[in-house]
Formats: structure tokens, sequence, C-alpha cells
């Protein structure tokens, strides 16, 4: 019986996708936060900064790839990420006739913060953080409250009012689910998984720049040990090799969309040597920067984040 309704919400989900999309891309709607996607084909890996959201998809699958730990999910699963994560998205099942739909929501941790303390959900001490992404299954309410808030696109002029309290209660039914540990992580400013987005924010504000695991302790209040082995635990890479790859994907970015060669983009993001750059490069994205940026020019423009 769950199942059929959580399937018939899931065909209603893909309707309403495919509805406001039409073509392939990635679409900002009326709604803060929320954005829908379309792809009528599979994609190859494509490298992007998920932020804390959730993500479903009403049809077709995707795989993930974040560090060493790799998730597949599709229209019986959804995705959240707590932190700001530097992986690669890749739609595996897609077709013109059956077309990847997914969406994303970011989280906004003041919200969960605020309905952890208005239902009165306990507030556990000592909460360990756990990987930056992980799946779970939807529940049908958590499916019908989904599908009325993209119901909403149909009057816009009802957005403004119902649009957060639908939301609202799409992240209380995240909050009665098996994630509701790293809800409550992301939404107090005191836990580990905050201590380590401090230190990731860091990170990303001052990626061109070397950096000491001392220093970045400091940004997180943490002892550098336990810094990196909750740094780890959250986004299966050490900080040094979270910077690598930031500054790989930001120089992906500027040669592709401003036709820098690759030694000028290894200076701007911080690299000493050009040689060092492209063996790093061509490990990460499989390709020397000049043949991979060719082959991205001509593929579909994808997002990876969705």
């Amino acid at each position: 019986m769950i199942g059929d309704f959580i399937a018939n919400g899931t065909r209603h989900l893909a309707d309403l996708i495919e509805q406001y999309t039409g073509e392939d891309g990635l679409y900002e709607t009326l709604i803060p936060r929320l954005f829908l996607m379309r792809s009528s084909q599979p994609s190859d890996g494509i490298y992007a900064v998920y932020e804390p959201s959730l993500c479903m998809i009403a049809q077709g699958r995707k795989k993930v790839i974040a560090g060493e730990t790799v998730h597949y999910y599709d229209t019986t699963q959804y995705l959240v990420a707590t932190v700001d994560m530097p992986a690669v998205g890749q739609i595996v099942d897609a077709t013109p006739e059956s077309p990847y739909l997914g969406l994303k929501l970011d989280l906004d941790p003041a919200a969960i913060g605020s309905l952890i303390m208005e239902a009165e959900l306990p507030v556990l001490k000592g909460d360990q953080p756990g990987p930056a992404f992980s799946v779970s299954r939807p529940t049908p309410e958590m499916l019908d409250a989904v599908c009325r808030l993209l119901g909403l696109f149909a009057t816009p002029h009802d957005i403004a009012i119902l649009a957060p309290l639908i939301e609202r209660e799409i992240l209380y039914r995240l909050l009665l689910g098996d994630q509701v540990s790293k809800l409550r992580q992301i939404a107090f400013a005191g836990s580990k998984t905050q201590q380590i987005n401090r230190a990731i924010g860091w990170i990303r504000r001052n990626f061109r720049e070397p950096f000491s695991i001392n220093n970045l302790a400091d940004e997180a209040k943490m002892s550098p040990s336990t810094l990196h082995e909750h740094f780890k635990a959250v986004t299966s890479m050490s900080p040094l090799q979270y910077q690598k790859l930031l500054r790989l994907q930001e120089a992906r970015r500027l040669i592709l969309s401003q036709s820098v060669d690759a030694a000028e983009a290894a200076y701007a993001v911080g690299y000493e040597s050009p040689s060092q750059f492209n063996r790093e490069y061509k490990r990460t994205f499989g390709a020397p920067p000049g043949r991979d940026v060719a082959r991205l020019r001509n593929m579909p423009s994808l997002p990876g984040g969705v």
C-alpha cells in the first residue's frame, strides 16, 4: 500500500517537473532555494560543489562520487548533503522518451533549528559528524508535500504565503526520518559538522593560498588531530585534498569560460608549478587541460548538483 502511494507520488512529481522544465537544463524557480533539472541523455561526470541540500529524482538515476565514496540514487531514494562538498555528479539513466527529472532544495539551517525547537525534538549532545552525503527512502507524506510545493507554480500569487509553510513541512518530514541526526548537526552552530563547515568555508574563501592545519584548526575551534579526523569523516578527504580539488575545479572553469591557457589558470588558482598542475589535472579529470576542455565544449551544458 505504501509502495503504491510512493509510486503514484513519484509519477506526479515527474509530471510536474516535466511540465515546468520542457527542455534540458537547470531551472531556477520562483520558489527560493528550489531548482529543477531535466536531461534527455546520460552525462559524463560533472564536477560541482554541492551545498547543504535535499536532492530528489522523479525519473532516472544518478551517481554521485564524493571523495572515496560512491552513491547511486533514483526515484526510490533522496539524497541529503550536509556541507559544501566538491563532488562528481553523473546522470546514468536518461533517454529522450524518459528523461532524467530531478529537483534540489537548498537547506536553511536556521529553519531546521527553529523546527527542532518548536517540535520539541530532543537535541542530542555529542552527535558525531558523518559523511557529507547520505540517501534515504521518502515517505508518502514527504512526497505529497514536495508535490504540493511544485504545484504552487500554477498559482504564482500563492507562492509568497504558502511556499514557506510547505517548505517547513518538508523539513519537518525530513526531521522525522532517519537523517535527523545529520540535520541536527547542520542546524546548530556548536555541532562538530558546523565546526567542519567553518573550516570548509575558510578553505573555499582562501583556496588560492597555502595554509597550515594548525591555522585551519583554530578557525574551526578544534585541535588539529580532531579536525583531521572529522574532516575526513565528513568529506572522505583531507583538508589539503579538498583545497586541491577546489583549485582544479576553478582552473577548469577558467580555461573553459575565459579561454585562458593552462599555465595562466594554474597560477591564478595558486599553483607555483604548471607541470605539477598538469599532472594533477590529468589525474583528476582523466585528460590534460586542452583535451579535457575541448571535450567539454562539445558536451551539452548540464549541471552536476541536482
